[in-house]
Order: structure tokens, then sequence, then C-alpha cells
């Protein structure tokens, strides 16, 4: 009987695990690491504003990352705003103590601005 050749899977090489152009920005206190095309939610921004421009704190180019100090001069990243106010899913605060006849319920809903990454550059 001959035996079935098995092949085994090829190492994957530098140039195959480089992926896009990425970078850090900050807005509403909070760092997203995005990349060209990604569409996320964020905190309320300029309600007349179309599209925004964000200073990036790190940007990473396949093997090369240029970090900030407190940003990277000359990179900006630009983003179309798609919709104004995103409402997320409520929190609910509970404070219930037993035989005390203490109930007491508060809800919240944030929302949010959704928008995509046009450029980085």
């Amino acid at each position: 009987m001959a035996q079935a050749a098995v092949k085994k899977p090829k190492a994957q090489t530098k140039s195959a695990l480089k992926t896009g152009k990425k970078a850090v920005i900050m807005t509403g206190g909070h760092q997203y690491l995005v990349a060209e095309g990604e569409e996320l939610e964020i905190e309320l921004l300029n309600p007349a504003q179309q599209s925004t421009v964000f200073e990036a704190l790190m940007v990473i180019d396949g093997d090369n990352i240029s970090v900030g100090a407190p940003t990277v001069s000359g990179v900006k990243v630009t983003a179309d705003i798609l919709e104004q106010s995103v409402k997320a899913d409520k929190v609910v605060a509970i404070r219930y103590k037993a035989k005390k006849r203490v109930r007491k319920v508060r809800g919240h809903r944030q929302r949010h601005a959704l928008i995509r990454i046009k450029q980085i550059g």
C-alpha cells in the first residue's frame, strides 16, 4: 500500500502578516485603534459637522511604528460622520434592600456618533 503524502502548512512569512495602516486616536476620553474604512461608535461630536479630523497618538504601517509625544507630527486621521445620534443599550442600576421598602431603579441610554475612517495620513 502506498502512503498518502501529508502536506504541512507553510509558515507564514512576514509579508503575509503585514496589515494595512492603523492609527490610535483619542476622542471623548477614550483611545481607539482604527484602520481605513472601519466604522465605529464614539462619544457625541459637534452636530453641525459632516466630517472630522483626529490627531494620531500612534501610527502602525506594516513593520514601522511611530509613537507620538503626545501626538505624531504631520499625521491626521480623517473620518466621515455617518449618524449623529445612535442610542446604545439601556443600562439599568437597581438598589434594593430586603424587608426595608427600599427599591430604586435608574436607567440610562448613552448616545453615540457613528463614524467611518476615511484616511490616515
